[in-house]
């Protein structure tokens, strides 16, 4: 049986569909377009034998066309690739907007082989097809490829299938080029509404809108840019680690470690080899060397947390640090140089402190030089709300939970004053969340010493609790008076709670609504031990002392 000659498909059409179909499942898994460019183009040689196929775009200018992918030539001959738009052959094609065929590259003045790929292909075996990329009527490109000599080869075929592969490339480009619109529409929609929210959620990441708080972020701006010692002064709770952070980020040093040090919470002879560091067997149990804080603070910021706690001694160290960025480490005699910049903090009067000789006056000075107060959190009401919503939403989060607060809850807290500052109001709300079996905070949802604020001067989470009330008709409770000294009771709540929670520190502290750092620092003031651990060294005096 004959075939019809009408029904034969030619094997390059054949081919041709393979190619095709290959590409256009490599655009729609897209992801990158340069990419993406690329290995269409790879397709041209692995299943057509094009050789050295190259996708010239204008460039932002307007004013050359430039290489923006190819197959088989290398980074450099690529870089090379740039044309006028009236320049050789890819100028013709690009200014007429019709193909071009070349059947001998070797003897067309206007093939300028600006590339220099094909020097070291033999002459006269190579031809060039070239066709326009045409986006909405307007050409946008040159799609071009090179082709052996041979009898076999239909120049026709070839530009065809180049120019329905144009057609492809030009509309993924036009849906690249509309992704990426939408994306920079979406990025200046995500700018304006930070800018809009600039008040709530400052750049410096400290929730606040008071007056208090934007002269608190005037000052940082300030402050930042420059090398000078910071100090920042306020209660405890008020967040001065969080502006020591931002001043750290706003500064040039921003790239560099930031490094945290609690001067209270670690004793003396630690203490300053955490700071400095310590060669091996400068003391006991110092089987390693170990660098210290200011080392590794070099070229960035180290932050003094309760500055006012250091110990003389090594309040003396420290200004020589200020003085000349040098110290020793414990058991070394060479001498270390750093460029660290100071952030230090402290809730107590250091004046008051260099009055009473516990704090030296030359110290104080090279700190003091940009003091920053900030402000208590009865001081920036206006902010409570913003609080309560941004602790009320992580707490939610965290705890799979969706309570909401009433009026009446909001307005209470919003009038409170807040002893514990911020910290406290975080560790409130916290609380409540894991407590509160009710989707609605209300104001009967907090505790005794927030409803009853004449019950003593005991810290809130150390207050010893209230016995119920026996009956409706019953008389409001009165604490006994307190006969034992503040320190005594704390340190008792402290034990309590360690009893309770398996002598579990992390638990104990969130009972107390403490942090970790607090509650390791009581539990060395007050020299609490768990009955597991073993007992102290005893240390036996020599007689007469």
């Amino acid at each position: 049986m004959s075939v019809d000659e009408s029904l034969k498909v030619p094997i390059t059409s054949a081919l041709e569909v393979q190619a095709l179909y290959k590409i256009v499942n490599l655009i729609g898994a897209a992801v990158h377009l340069d990419t993406t460019l690329a290995s269409i183009l790879k397709v041209l040689h692995d299943a057509l034998r094009m050789e050295r196929a190259t996708l010239a775009l204008l460039d932002e200018s307007g004013q050359h066309l430039v290489i923006r992918a190819s197959y088989g030539l290398s980074v450099e001959e690529e870089q090379r690739g740039v044309y006028g738009l009236g320049e050789g052959i890819y100028g013709q094609i690009f200014t007429t907007a019709l193909p071009c065929v070349v059947p001998d590259v070797h003897s067309e003045p206007l093939f300028l082989n600006r590339t220099g790929a094909r020097t070291k292909v033999s002459k006269a075996t190579i031809s060039f097809i070239g066709v326009p990329v045409t986006l909405s009527g307007t050409t946008v490109g040159v799609l071009s490829v090179d082709r052996l000599f041979g009898p076999e080869i239909s120049f026709e075929e070839d530009v065809r299938f180049l120019t329905v592969l144009a057609a492809l490339i030009a509309q993924f480009l036009s849906l690249h080029r509309a992704i990426h619109k939408d994306r920079e529409q979406l990025v200046q929609e995500n700018l304006s509404l930070k800018e809009k929210l600039h008040g709530r959620y400052h750049r410096h990441q400290i929730i606040g809108q008071s007056k208090a708080m934007q002269e608190v972020y005037w000052n940082i701006e300030r402050v930042a840019p420059s090398n000078a010692t910071v100090l920042l002064l306020g209660e405890s709770g008020t967040g001065k680690e969080l502006v020591a952070r931002a001043v750290h980020d706003a500064s040039p040093r921003k790239d560099r470690p930031f490094i945290k040090v609690n001067c209270a919470a670690l004793p003396e002879n630690l203490l300053e080899s955490e700071l400095f560091g310590h060669e091996k067997g400068a003391f006991t149990g110092a089987v390693v060397a170990r660098i210290g804080r200011f080392e590794q603070a070099d070229g960035g910021t180290i932050f003094l947390d309760e500055i006012g706690e250091l110990p003389l001694p090594l309040q003396a160290k420290l200004l020589r640090v200020l003085q000349e960025q040098q110290f020793e480490r414990l058991g070394a005699s060479r001498t270390q140089t750093v460029d660290v910049r100071i952030i230090a903090a402290t809730n107590v009067n250091l004046e008051q402190a260099v009055i009473r000789g516990q704090f030296r006056n030359d110290l104080y000075y090279r700190l003091n030089v940009v003091p920053l107060h900030l402000p208590p959190l009865r001081k920036r009401r206006d902010d409570i709300p913003l609080l309560l919503d941004h602790f009320l939403r992580s707490s939610n989060k965290r705890n799979e939970k969706s309570l909401r607060m009433s009026r009446e809850f909001l307005d209470f807290l919003t009038e409170y004053d807040w002893p514990g500052n911020v910290r406290e109001l975080q560790n409130l709300v916290e609380r409540l969340v894991i407590l509160v079996t009710s989707e609605v905070l209300r104001v009967e949802d907090l505790p005794d010493y927030m409803l009853n604020p004449d019950r003593g001067s005991i810290p809130p989470a150390l207050r010893p609790a209230v016995p119920p009330a026996s009956g409706p008709e019953s008389q409001p409770y009165h604490q006994p008076q307190v006969r034992k000294s503040l320190r005594d009771l704390e340190r008792e709540e402290v034990e309590s709670a360690l009893i309770r929670n398996g002598w579990v520190q992390s638990r104990a502290a969130r009972e107390l609504g403490l942090t970790q750092r607090q509650m390791g620092y009581r539990i060395k003031k007050f020299a609490l031990q768990s009955p597991s651990d073993p007992p102290p060294p005893v240390h036996r005096g020599t007689p007469g002392t």
